[in-house]
């Protein structure tokens, strides 16, 4: 069915004749003569309002049409007298699509909550902000795989299935068939336990090792029982892994990474983050800009909790060598001391995952956190150890079987190379991005502890 996409025609050059415009009916207004309708297609923030008279042969269908119909309308583009309009549709024929029954559509020309939208998940996207949120993740999205395609990375696509850990946590959804869990593991459908994974890293270290530079971009699970604003149990991870590559190249593609992302979003998104700009954070634009014309800082774990202990604030979480930073000291770093992004790098290997590579001093690994204003960590990665008897020595000293990562391990075995990668939360990007300061609002439907709706 062909049909003109309301942002193109609110973009058109000229007047248009003979035009088919399908949406939803955002608000309905009858005069004596004529009704207004304000049509919205999803294509874009604005409506186009078109023009019924009453002299149309199909103008009693009107009366059936209420906010939230879905509707067909043919008509011409002509220019509109209105004010902060430029086109309007002048409507020859008016088809009701899907009705919607007045007394019960949730979503009236009035500001709903965001918690009240929660709720109504699968509605809220016709909303003004959270049409315009999902917009932008799409372009997001494509942003993501243009980045990398330009820098010559393969996409790779890992398991969701997995039979380890990436993290050592242990905080993972089993996969099971067995309606009787107790029964031997060697019954189940994989002959052994079989979880969701935290992350496709481990996976995509092998193919870094054989393509140079990968990426994933999936979905990801944690079992961590967390009903805060920043964490769900679903949600994605974009995570390049780099061959022949140290921390410190690892500091610079996240970088150019993030960089590059806000840089597309305010090219291609500008209608739709102005809402968030007026109406969600009116520092927003700001920051954003910031984030373009700065260079990230870099400094040492030791050197920021120095800062930190320096700091003269009172923090809720104490701070000193070997403990994990909060989001408190997080922000502090961010917004109050350097005032821009941080990378924070070379953590205790006390407090970081097996597979990081060890430095030299014996206390520390190659870790780094890119630390943002507004929301804390977005990006944690590493240097991947890359000796095999230090990496084999890890995975022991975790209480970590052997069997299970000896593939891993076998990769330092056979042409052993200096690698490194990070993770990026893609809902933690887009809630920096729109000034949203809960993930449930920036992915379609949330998956939190006691939330399995839609």
């Amino acid at each position: 069915m062909m049909r003109n996409k309301i942002k193109d025609l609110l973009n058109a050059e000229h007047p248009e004749s003979d035009i088919t415009v399908h949406g939803w009916v955002r608000s309905k207004r009858d005069s004596k003569n004529f009704t207004f309708l304000e049509l919205n297609d999803g294509s874009c923030l604005k409506n186009l309002q078109a023009i019924a008279d009453e002299d149309i042969g199909t103008y009693d269908v009107l009366k059936d049409i209420n906010t939230g119909a879905s509707v067909e309308i043919k008509g011409d583009l002509i220019e509109s007298p209105g004010k902060g309009q430029k086109w309007e549709l002048k409507a020859k024929a008016v088809a009701l699509v899907g009705g919607a029954d007045q007394e019960t559509y949730p979503l009236q020309k009035k500001r709903h909550s965001d918690e009240f939208l929660r709720q109504i998940a699968h509605l809220r996207p016709r909303t003004n902000k959270y049409g315009a949120i999902f917009r932008i993740r799409s372009e997001a999205s494509f942003a993501v795989h243009q980045f990398f395609r330009e820098r010559g990375f393969h996409y790779v696509h890992t398991p969701i299935i997995t039979g380890s850990d990436c993290e050592g946590a242990g905080q993972m959804f089993r996969v099971t068939t067995l309606e009787d869990t107790k029964k031997p593991v060697a019954e189940d459908f994989f002959g052994k336990a079989a979880y969701l994974t935290v992350s496709g890293q481990l996976d995509a270290e092998s193919y870094a090792c054989a393509l140079g530079s990968v990426y994933t971009f999936g979905p990801t699970f944690r079992a961590e029982n967390s009903n805060t604003p920043r964490h769900a149990a679903e949600f994605w991870m974009i995570e390049p892994e780099m061959a022949f590559a140290d921390i410190h190249d690892n500091m610079t593609l996240a970088e150019e990474f993030v960089k590059y992302l806000i840089w597309f979003l305010m090219e291609n998104c500008k209608e739709d983050l102005e809402l968030f700009f007026n109406f969600v954070d009116k520092e927003l634009e700001a920051k954003l800009t910031n984030m373009l014309t700065n260079d990230f800082e870099r400094v040492e774990y030791r050197e920021a909790v120095k800062i930190l202990e320096n700091s003269g604030e009172k923090f809720e979480y104490p701070v000193g060598f070997g403990v994990d930073l909060q989001t408190e000291h997080e922000r502090y770093l961010t917004e109050k001391h350097f005032k821009k992004p941080v990378f924070v790098y070379n953590y205790p290997k006390s407090i970081k995952p097996f597979y990081m590579r060890q430095n030299d001093d014996g206390e520390t690994v190659a870790a780094m956190d890119l630390l943002v204003p507004s929301v804390g960590e977005l990006i944690g990665g590493s240097q991947r150890e890359e000796r095999l008897d230090v990496l084999d020595s890890a995975i022991e000293k975790m209480g970590l079987s052997m069997e299970e990562y000896g593939w891993y391990a076998e990769l330092r075995k056979y042409g052993t190379v200096p690698h490194a990668g990070f993770g990026l939360g893609f809902e933690r990007l887009l809630m920096f991005v729109t000034g949203v300061t809960n993930i449930r609002d920036v992915i379609p439907f949330a998956r939190t502890p006691k939330n399995l709706e839609f």
